[in-house]
């Protein structure tokens, strides 16, 4: 068991969200990625709160990660973006289908942030991009960084030539026949 794992709340979706959560992350094409799965559903008893039989807790399983799903009723708690999910992606295909799957029915923001339909704050990252801000020649790091700042899905062909200091792939004029 891992030591620290995210525990979610939702008023009544747990179930739903994980199942949700386990498939996108299953299907993720050309992927040699951990496991995805629901490990176990607790129930609620006679004590409550929930109705006796509904799902309390759902432990799951993201790429090998654990992560905890509670139904815990209406409160006036909300997932924000002062928490998120970093998922790394090794091509544009993972981000391609990552940001796909999850602003289904959610919302895009900037810079590689996006809200599902749950309201969970995740950022779809190529793991090239932090070695382009991390660069030492802090010229291309920032070129890097401008481009990243205009976009909302990180589109990893831009970033590249931003980062070499070549013309945007839209700007490009085709040489005139001679």
């Amino acid at each position: 068991m891992q030591k620290i794992t995210p525990m979610l709340w939702f008023d009544d979706q747990a179930d739903g969200a994980a199942d949700h959560y386990v498939s996108v992350f299953s299907k993720c094409p050309g992927s040699n990625r951990g496991e995805s799965k629901v490990l176990d559903v607790s129930r609620y008893g006679e004590a409550g709160p929930g109705p006796a039989g509904s799902v309390m807790v759902v432990r799951f399983q993201l790429e090998g990660e654990e992560f905890t799903a509670l139904n815990g009723g209406p409160q006036q708690f909300a997932f924000s973006e002062a928490i998120s999910f970093v998922i790394n992606c090794e091509t544009q295909e993972e981000v391609d289908y990552f940001w796909s799957a999850l602003t289904q029915g959610g919302e895009e923001g900037p810079c590689g942030w996006l809200k599902d339909r749950f309201g969970l704050s995740w950022q779809v990252v190529p793991t090239e991009m932090e070695k382009m801000l991390n660069d030492p020649d802090q010229h291309k790091a920032q070129r890097a960084m401008k481009a990243m700042l205009g976009m909302k899905k990180l589109d990893l062909a831009e970033l590249r030539r931003a980062f070499e200091g070549e013309p945007a792939e839209s700007k490009k004029v085709p040489a005139r026949p001679r």
